[in-house]
């Protein structure tokens, strides 16, 4: 039996191939009432009924262990995690993807909520939070509640302020989503991001 053709097997079947007993064995035989009493079944021993409880163990294990973080491949994929949440609030909330080095995110924080039209937020905070987790980047989310997803100033000022403290940081910002009404625009894919930053040090005493 190839593994690439388990699944076309019946249950019957399959636990045939792993106990070696006839398949007739089985036959008529619901799967919960086979893991309830196993040497119920003719030809399973102590051994093999013991070989199912191992089975057993590990498949509980295996649910129980949490999901592997969400996959980060681009914008859409921030979108779909971060919409439910955003698009029906009626007051801006300023949320941060936390991303690790296997691009999966790691965090979802909100730093803020504010007003219909603003949700104020510092460069200050938003590192803070970033740097509280095994952070490889950072991308920013925040909602329109107007349902225009059109970058207000403030928002392409506050990304500029963002990237340059992030390349000081060594933690890249690697985009500023606005999601409202069923749209969304990345500033990174609009060109908002492209321009270069100069990142201007204080003088140091001499």
């Amino acid at each position: 039996m190839m593994k690439k053709d388990l699944h076309k097997e019946s249950t019957a079947a399959l636990l045939s191939e792993l106990l070696n007993i006839p398949v007739e064995n089985l036959d008529g035989n619901k799967l919960s009432d086979i893991l309830e009493a196993p040497m119920a079944i003719k030809g399973v021993g102590a051994k093999k009924a013991n070989k199912l409880y191992v089975i057993q163990e590990v498949v509980r294990r295996v649910l129980q262990e949490p999901p592997a973080p969400p996959l980060i491949t681009g914008p859409q994929d921030v979108v779909r995690l971060f919409s439910r949440k955003l698009l029906y609030e009626p007051k801006e909330h300023f949320m941060l993807a936390i991303i690790n080095a296997a691009t999966r995110l790691i965090a979802a924080p909100t730093l803020s909520i504010g007003s219909l039209t603003n949700a104020t937020v510092h460069p200050r905070e938003v590192f803070q939070e970033a740097l509280k987790y095994p952070c490889a980047a950072i991308i920013m989310v925040h909602n329109h509640p107007s349902g225009d997803a059109t970058p207000s100033s403030e928002d392409i000022a506050l990304t500029e302020n963002l990237v340059k403290a992030g390349n000081i940081l060594d933690i890249p910002v690697l985009d500023h989503i606005i999601i409202a009404n069923h749209r969304f625009i990345s500033m990174k894919e609009y060109g908002y991001m492209d321009k270069p930053i100069t990142v201007t040090l204080p003088d140091l005493p001499q």
